[in-house]
């Protein structure tokens, strides 16, 4: 990345104020310089290619300051966090998303053979969880959390990788969730929680959104089951809020059925044609239909009850039936366009990955450490924010620029 002089100054004002919480000093300064490294850098970033880049690198020191100093990342994250939330406003949603880091060997910390949506298959990978704070204009990420697979917390591999003895196996649903109690405490301010559905088809998912008194649109297979809410048939914006019925244990509503049945009984009438955003090839559109519903999972296997959903499906005017499925906790008087723009707004985090992995190389940590992968992606975070800070400030300038001087017409 080629800068100004005033782009490093602002670089290194963000740099100070973000790398306080590192203590010590030579843990500021090759904090700094493995950053500017990561911008400066085109192509893999190895830590060798990092120095030869920046004036003070040093490839042994930004090795011992990635994979040996023992600085805690949580303030670091959590300071990046608030400085972001600053700047970006106003919130809209916390995504939560996994992505994939494709690994040759079988040593670098979290590594197997397993999905990867990245990958789109079963591949030799590291997978991460990570929750992204969104707006209609940008995301950053808050938080990512490193996946391990049951054989990684084998003692041998645990010692020689350095995993904590307190970090215990969690599917990716848990690991999300953790995150979200990590920001909660952070006191970020709430979006409405976005997943796929990956994450949407967990009931605990779901239900553990709902405890923590969050909103979610979450994505859900087309084989998940729902009762039809009789007492509350009503498309969105329209105001009803009659009393709503809950099945009980004489069955008076039925069996539940899957959400492609319920979608595909709507009438032709309720489906609406809705754009959510200008894409580079023009409009992104298609037609929806949403009604409320309560999902049956739970409660047919003992668990809690679920609150009344949003159901909203996608119907493309090319396809036979609906193709997508999501479950929403909204108000009962939330609009058909809030639902489709919250369900979309997942496709800023695809974006996000992809300038986090070509760009600033958040794939390309070659050391195997529990420690030396949670510093890594760390620094790339502050490297990501930072370029998010830059392109605020650059637009907001050029608006600037644009509009008449006090008194001009």
């Amino acid at each position: 990345m080629k800068t100004t002089r005033a782009q490093r100054e602002r670089l290194k004002g963000f740099l100070d104020q973000m790398l306080v919480t590192l203590g010590r000093s030579e843990r500021r300064q090759w904090g700094s310089v493995y950053v500017r490294g990561l911008l400066a850098t085109s192509g893999r970033k190895a830590t060798a290619s990092m120095a030869v880049r920046v004036s003070d690198g040093n490839v042994q020191a930004m090795q011992q300051f990635i994979g040996q100093s023992p600085w805690p990342w949580d303030p670091l994250r959590k300071g990046m966090a608030h400085r972001l939330v600053e700047a970006l406003h106003p919130v809209a949603a916390w995504v939560v998303d996994d992505t994939g880091f494709p690994k040759k060997g079988n040593h670098s910390v979290g590594v197997a053979r397993q999905y990867s949506g990245t990958l789109g298959k079963i591949g030799n990978c590291q997978v991460a969880v990570s929750l992204h704070y969104a707006t209609d204009d940008v995301a950053v990420p808050l938080d990512f959390a490193l996946y391990l697979p049951e054989e990684w917390l084998e003692e041998k591999r645990r010692q020689k990788a350095g995993i904590p003895k307190g970090v215990t196996f969690q599917p990716k649903w848990a690991l999300a969730l953790a995150l979200i109690d990590r920001s909660l405490a952070w006191e970020v301010p709430r979006g409405v929680v976005v997943a796929d559905a990956g994450y949407g088809n967990i009931t605990k998912f779901r239900t553990g959104l709902a405890e923590r008194k969050l909103l979610f649109v979450v994505g859900v297979q087309k084989t998940t089951a729902v009762w039809v809410d009789l007492g509350n048939r009503m498309n969105p914006s329209r105001g009803c809020r009659g009393r709503r019925r809950r099945p009980d244990a004489s069955g008076d509503v039925g069996n539940p059925i899957s959400v492609a049945e319920v979608s595909r009984s709507w009438p032709k009438e309720r489906w609406q044609r809705v754009t959510w955003r200008e894409g580079s090839k023009g409009p992104m559109a298609s037609r929806f239909a949403a009604a409320r519903v309560l999902p049956s999972h739970s409660y047919q296997h003992g668990g809690p009850k679920e609150d009344t959903l949003w159901l909203l499906a996608e119907w493309p005017e090319t396809e036979a039936a609906p193709t997508k499925f999501w479950l929403a906790r909204l108000p009962e008087d939330t609009s058909l366009l809030s639902l489709v723009r919250l369900a979309k707004i997942r496709w800023w985090i695809e974006q996000g990955y992809q300038q986090l992995k070509d760009e600033l190389g958040l794939d390309h940590y070659e050391g195997r450490s529990w420690q030396g992968w949670h510093h890594h992606v760390t620094m790339t975070m502050l490297a990501f924010g930072f370029l998010t800070l830059e392109s605020l400030y650059i637009k907001k300038n050029f608006w600037t620029a644009l509009a008449p001087a006090d008194g001009a017409p």
